[in-house]
């Protein structure tokens, strides 16, 4: 065997072991490309990795292996080129398998050239997933790490930004050597938002003065402790709370402070407390303050609770004060009258106001009757004097009733129920006096409800009827009309007069009612009488706080039949203080009805002037009190007149009522009264029966019974 002929043997079998090498390779798949990137060998380790046997793939092209956009895309044509280019091509992808499946792979392409020619590729292609996934996963801990990282130094300047701005002062002690490891307030430079009294208080000063307050041997998990301390910026109350600091469930010998400065919570709890215990007006106790201290005076003093008093007081006539000068006079009245009364309490005394125009005053130190007495006698004198109210000077009064504590009387409900009683009392014997309690006014009282329940039934019973005092002119020789008046007919007490129940059906309510029926058995009497005569009908101030009225009027003049202009309603001038522009306009509906509008009582009220231009009234009636003096009063003489000279300058009729003496009458004509009404005349009855009293009756009658309705 020659040289060359030994050396291709060599080469030959070099080159048959290289390939058997390379073919037994089996984690890597390696094989031959020819320069358009047809597969030209196929080994076992492609076999393995990507499912084809060389039969399957050997003659196609590579592409095959990737997917299906990659291959739109170029790809593997510019792994080609790549490596033609540069020699060798390295890339990672996804590859496809002969069953479908993916796996990640590293592929490397190196180009064969032969004396300066390419005859080929040769691609070596490694399945790296796992190795990938691993890559990934360590990504992914170290992206996870990073962003934990990133939270954590956001998480702490978080922290940082909140405790030191905060108003809570947050302080960590350690508690083996008393050190402050964290205080967030520098007492220095205090933060803008926490800029509190707390800001000021030196931190081991605060520390030591917390420390004083807990126990010696306070090892608990938490406690909490309220502080009140006086700085150079003033009064500082603190609420500080005490957490032991555990950490995997051990003590770490730390302790947390948290420390709240309270004061202006404090300050507003005690101005609510303040506000619902006291008056807002006058600033004096309320009702419920009154209440506790009266109840906290008797638990004191049991059994001895005799020398215990209370008086409950309201002002006169208030309410005609505070419509006809305005609320904010009214008040200014309660607020001086409130203080003139505290002028006179000494010894102990606690002044409420429990509503309205009603005060309450107890007086722990009333031993006798006398003592109770003589501190009421001094109020209603103090409260007689006038009082200067901006512009105004008034003039009132007040009335007051009182009790003294008993066996009996010993709870602070049977003290204002019992002095309210007596108040009532001092009101209705004629105002602007004191009453003290006793036991019949309890059974006034329940006599006064009882008349009530009989009231409720009357009318169901026809017990309630209608006597007619009649109206003459001014010559009193004939009747222009007559006047409604109500009476009750008691099945046990017989006649009961109308000074007794009307304002028991007035507080009740149940004066709408019987209202509504005086007005239709009134037109109803009138409908058989001669068209020249009116009948006259009170109302009740009650009436007119509902809309009914109109309707109720409008409805007695329909089934009844009787003209309107033969309707006369009679009004005093309360009606027009209470609510007056409402009671105007309800009096313009009512006289756009037809019907005829009086104004009784005139001259007793304290808006006649003003509303005797607003309204045009049909009829003014002198009130029988200046008609009872005129004859001996030159200041009633000069009422009647000045009355009587209004009624014609505005073309108003002028009643005189409770005529019952011949010279009244002759100084009525004389004066130019228009109509006359009173026991001289005739008293009431039926209308059949009426007939003109004689002389004899005519003196003997005083005064005239003041009916409603």
């Amino acid at each position: 065997m020659t040289e060359s002929q030994a050396h291709t043997s060599a080469m030959t079998d070099s080159d048959a072991l290289y390939r058997q090498l390379v073919q037994n390779i089996t984690d890597h798949a390696i094989y031959m490309l020819d320069p358009e990137g047809m597969v030209l060998s196929w080994n076992e380790g492609a076999r393995a990795f990507k499912g084809y046997c060389a039969d399957d793939i050997v003659g196609q092209h590579f592409s095959c292996f990737y997917t299906l956009e990659e291959r739109h895309l170029g790809i593997p044509l510019q792994g080609l080129a790549a490596a033609r280019m540069h020699g060798r091509h390295e890339a990672e992808g996804w590859r496809l398998r002969k069953d479908g499946s993916a796996f990640w792979a590293s592929v490397a392409i190196d180009a064969i050239v032969d004396q300066g020619e390419l005859i080929g590729f040769a691609k070596i292609t490694r399945d790296i997933t796992q190795k990938r996934a691993h890559q990934q996963e360590v990504l992914e801990a170290r992206d996870a790490a990073e962003q934990q990282s990133r939270e954590l130094s956001g998480l702490y300047a978080f922290l940082h930004t909140v405790i030191h701005n905060i108003p809570t002062r947050v302080m960590v002690e350690d508690l083996a050597n008393g050190r402050l490891l964290l205080c967030n307030h520098d007492i220095q430079t205090p933060q803008p938002g926490a800029r509190t009294l707390l800001s000021y208080l030196p931190p081991d000063a605060l520390l030591a003065r917390i420390k004083d307050e807990l126990p010696p041997a306070h090892a608990g998990p938490s406690r909490e402790i309220k502080l009140k301390l006086d700085t150079r910026e003033g009064t500082c109350r603190l609420k500080c709370r005490t957490l032991a600091i555990i950490d995997n469930g051990q003590a770490t010998g730390q302790r947390l402070y948290l420390i709240d400065d309270v004061t202006e919570e404090h300050t507003a709890q005690a101005t609510i407390h303040h506000m619902a215990h006291h008056d807002a007006l006058t600033n004096l106790p309320n009702r419920l303050l009154f209440g506790e201290r009266t109840r906290a005076l008797l638990e004191a003093l049991e059994p001895d609770i005799t020398q215990v008093g209370m008086l409950l007081l309201d002002l006169d006539d208030f309410k005609n004060i505070n419509d006809v000068l305005g609320h904010q006079v009214g008040d200014e009245l309660l607020c001086q009258l409130a203080t003139r009364l505290h002028q006179h309490l000494h010894h102990g005394e606690t002044l409420a106001r429990i509503g309205g125009d009603e005060f309450a005053l107890l007086v722990p130190k009333a031993h006798d009757d006398a003592t109770l007495s003589m501190l009421a006698s001094t109020l209603v004198t103090s409260a007689r004097a006038p009082f200067q109210l901006s512009e105004h000077r008034v003039q009132t009064g007040i009335s007051l009733g009182g009790v003294r504590a008993s066996r009996d009387i010993d709870s602070f409900e049977q003290l204002m129920r019992c002095a309210d009683l007596a108040l009532y009392e001092a009101k209705r014997q004629n105002k602007g006096r004191y009453e003290a309690f006793r036991p019949e006014l309890a059974q006034l009282a329940r006599a006064r409800l009882d008349l009530e329940n009989d009231l409720r039934g009357a009318l169901a019973q026809n017990a309630l009827f209608l006597l007619y005092q009649p109206i003459y002119d001014i010559t009193g020789t004939r009747t222009t009309g007559f006047k409604a008046l109500m009476r009750w007919r008691h099945p046990v007490r017989g006649i009961v007069s109308p000074l007794e129940f009307i304002p028991i059906a007035e507080n009740s309510g149940l004066i709408l009612e019987i209202g509504a029926w005086a007005l239709v058995e009134a037109c109803r009497e009138a409908s058989r009488w001669p068209d020249d005569q009116r009948i006259s009908v009170n109302l009740s101030p009650a009436q007119f706080k509902r809309q009914a009225l109109v309707d109720e009027v409008a409805h007695a003049l329909a089934i009844t039949g009787i003209t309107p202009s033969r309707l006369e309603l009679e009004i005093t001038e309360s009606i027009l203080l209470d609510a007056s522009q409402h009671n105007i306009e309800i009096l313009h509906q009512l006289k756009q009805l037809g019907v005829r509008i009086v104004l009784d009582d005139f001259g007793t009220g304290y808006s006649s002037l003003h509303y005797l231009g607003s309204f045009p009234f049909d009829r003014l009636k002198i009130d029988q009190s200046f008609i009872r003096e005129m004859c001996d009063s030159r200041e009633a003489l000069a009422i009647v007149r000045a009355v009587t000279g209004m009624g014609k300058s505005l073309e108003m009729e002028v009643t005189a009522e409770g005529v019952e003496r011949r010279e009244q009458m002759a100084l009525l004509q004389q004066e130019g009264c228009s109509h006359l009404q009173g026991f001289l005349l005739g008293r009431p009855g039926c209308p059949t029966d009426i007939a003109p009293a004689e002389d004899d009756q005519k003196e003997a009658a005083s005064t005239t019974p003041h009916d409603a309705i």
